[in-house]
């Protein structure tokens, strides 16, 4: 064609195979950064990992995953998922049998009446609700629980729900009265726990959202302050359940650390080990929930200071008892904010503090810490909102009941309940320590200082004694990880504590007769499991894949949804 030319075939072909080999090139060369950061990422979690656990840890480590997941695949194979799933079916309806009343006279109701009914027969079928059958927590032989002030004090209470029963803090020019007790509560608390100028808090729905805050706290710290994107977090692993639901909600890693005896504490060198960039918490417990034992807060202080990083305590537990320890003749150890390390507390006023169910407190060193936990969305179009926590709406009934029960009780009432309560938990410790009838067979876990006593066997089934004792109307807690039952010491059980040693000693003593019985049978000690806290942990201990726990223990929560 005039005007134009035809580039050579040779060249042409030169330059379609250096386009091909640049995208060749290109492609390689992705594919190679990929594949080394890939490398970098895998090579950085495993040096991480030998550094916390090491060789021998990490193979433990790979062995009980290992053993989980080809358990978990036996579960699921053809012929025995069915069976499975057929035991599991039982038990749940089994408990459905002890949890949903039925039979003549029950009647349920699962719609709304066609006319609203009288005020006394509300009355009425309240009254009958709070008679059906249960466990005596009014006659002290409930483990925990039920942590009120006395009968008077629960008045006052009443009386503080019906003045506020339509309060909500979400608004506080409606309300003043209501946040004016809400802060002082708050303010009460940390200086009960020795909180600096400038130290800040919130109330909360109780222990659980007080942990679950902190822990969002520190997560939000760390991504805001180090761009931290891949969360870790680091506990004994005594510590109270609840740091595993805020791992799980929140999507924090979550390392697990022992509590060796025989003082079995958190082993404050091993976190030390664990602790890397991506660390945003260490937790401590004063005291935990399963044996009562206040880990060494102040190692885990110096460390925290060493390590720049926040440090959690959590005295849900310990509540008004633990500040008080010393002032009412106990041993105690430190463990709040007079510790410098020490960032935030999860401190329950509803339990030892007696206020109504539904308050619990989590304080920080400074406010800069709380504002981590604030939701505020500026640009809803209903308007700019803020809250504190969780919830937005809070019933101001329950703040009322808190701060009439702190102003009732006053430092010298909390110093009084403290002496009755831990000097209960002390009479059981030291039956159970040299009282023969029950030292040659029960041991304790630990040395608690402050409400709770945990104990355990070699000779016989714990829970086999714990079963026994639940025959007797008694409701403690049966523990796993080691086998063991605690009690939690109250107000109410003060005045049981003669009969709790008198029931376990008998039924110590029953026990060890069926294990003489059983071995000059010539049968092997500590026999088939026998009661519900017998199948239940004895299952739960011997099975490295928990699906089917969490299968029974979905089930429960079923049931109680059941109408």
């Amino acid at each position: 064609m005039p005007g134009s030319s035809m580039m050579p075939v040779s060249l042409t072909s030169a330059r379609n195979t250096s386009g091909r080999n640049l995208a060749a090139l290109n492609v390689n060369l992705l594919r190679n950064i990929v594949f080394f950061i890939f490398l970098l990422r895998w090579t950085r979690k495993t040096v991480l990992q030998l550094k916390g656990r090491g060789i021998i840890g990490s193979a433990a480590e790979a062995y009980t995953a290992a053993r989980r997941i080809l358990y978990g695949l036996f579960l699921r194979a053809p012929g025995v998922r069915g069976k499975v799933e057929r035991q599991v079916a039982d038990s749940i309806t089994k408990l459905e049998g002890k949890l949903v009343p039925k039979g003549p006279g029950v009647e349920h109701y699962v719609t709304l009446p066609k006319e609203g009914w009288s005020y006394d027969r509300v009355r009425e079928e309240l009254q009958k609700l709070g008679s059906m059958e249960h466990t005596r927590w009014e006659d002290g032989l409930v483990s925990g629980a039920v942590y009120h002030g006395g009968v008077d004090l629960m008045k006052l209470q009443a009386e503080a729900f019906e003045k506020f029963g339509v309060a909500n803090p979400i608004h506080p020019d409606v309300f003043p009265g209501v946040r004016k007790m809400e802060a002082e509560v708050v303010a009460m608390v940390l200086a009960m726990f020795n909180a600096p100028p400038g130290g800040a808090g919130v109330t909360t729905s109780g222990g659980t959202e007080s942990i679950l805050m902190a822990c969002l706290s520190a997560r939000q710290k760390a991504y805001h302050e180090r761009g931290v994107t891949e969360p870790e977090m680091i506990i004994p692993e005594t510590a109270h359940t609840a740091f595993h639901k805020a791992c799980q909600y929140f999507k924090i890693k979550l390392h697990l650390v022992s509590c060796p005896a025989p003082k079995h504490q958190v082993d404050v060198r091993r976190i030390s080990r664990l602790i890397n960039s991506n660390t945003i918490l260490l937790v401590g417990s004063a005291p935990n929930f399963p044996h009562g034992i206040i880990d060494d807060v102040s190692a885990l202080s110096r460390l925290a200071l060493k390590k720049r990083l926040p440090l959690h305590v959590d005295c849900c537990l310990g509540s008004f008892l633990v500040p008080h320890l010393a002032r009412a003749g106990f041993p105690t150890t430190p463990f709040d904010f007079t510790l410098r390390g020490v960032t935030s507390i999860s401190c329950d006023t509803h339990k030892y503090g007696f206020a109504p169910k539904g308050n619990s407190t989590v304080l920080y060193r400074t406010a800069s810490l709380r504002a981590y936990q604030y939701f505020i969305s500026p640009d809803w179009s209903g308007g700019v909102y803020a809250s504190p926590g969780i919830a937005g709406s809070r019933p101001g009934a329950l703040i009322a009941g808190c701060w009439a029960s702190l102003m009732t009780q006053g430092e010298k009432g909390y110093v009084d309940a403290t002496h009755k309560i831990v000097g209960a938990a002390k009479r059981i410790e030291t039956a159970i320590r040299e009282d023969p009838r029950l030292a040659s067979d029960l041991q304790m876990i630990g040395a608690p200082l402050v409400s709770v006593v945990a104990f355990t066997s070699q000779t016989l089934n714990i829970y086999d004694v714990a079963d026994a004792m639940s025959s007797r109307g008694w409701h403690l807690n049966a523990l796993q990880n080691p086998p063991a039952i605690h009690v939690a010491a109250t107000l109410p059980m003060v005045a049981a504590v003669d009969r709790l040693i008198g029931d376990l000693v008998a039924v110590v003593e029953e026990e060890r007769e069926k294990e003489r019985v059983r071995v000059a049978e010539g049968k092997k000690k500590k026999g088939p499991p026998g009661g519900d806290a017998a199948a239940l942990y004895g299952v739960a201990g011997s099975l490295p894949d928990k699906s089917v726990v969490v299968q029974l223990a979905s089930g429960f929560l079923d049931t109680l949804y059941k109408a």
